[in-house]
């Protein structure tokens, strides 16, 4: 029989390492672009496959929701 282990949360810290971004792109992403994340008390966290298929769904892709880096 297998054994299935869950997936783990990750933090902000960890989404921003994983995607090679700094921490303000990861909440600027999750308040303006859909980055998928879960409130837990206080804290943003992610489950880094929902992050990944954010990314390949064009979701990280300059222009998406209408938001631009400032100049």
């Amino acid at each position: 029989m297998a054994i299935m282990t869950a997936e783990p949360w990750v933090s902000v810290d960890q989404v921003a390492q994983h995607l090679g971004v700094a921490r303000d792109t990861v909440y600027r992403w999750r308040a303006h672009r859909g980055l998928p994340a879960h409130r837990v008390g206080r804290l943003w966290k992610f489950k880094l496959s929902e992050v990944d298929d954010w990314v390949c769904a064009g979701g990280a892709d300059d222009g998406v929701g209408g938001v631009d880096e400032p100049k």
